[in-house]
């Protein structure tokens, strides 16, 4: 029925992906929050898609992508 008011929620906990140490690349700009994973980019040194400054190794905790 719509508009009634009712709405359903899962109500069991959402369990933690599992996380793994991964190499990104991270901007070099202090004013930006770029990041990209290493595996996701295509130059060799690439640039910061959102300020394109210079970008710089890091390695980061992330969940696993499957």
């Amino acid at each position: 029925m719509k508009g009634d008011g009712n709405m359903a929620f899962s109500r069991r906990s959402k369990e933690p992906l599992p996380e793994v140490e991964t190499n990104v690349w991270s901007c070099t700009n202090e004013d930006c929050q770029g990041w990209m994973r290493e595996s996701f980019s295509f130059a060799k040194e690439p640039e910061c898609p959102l300020c394109k400054s210079e970008m710089e190794h890091e390695v980061r905790v992330l969940p696993i992508l499957e």
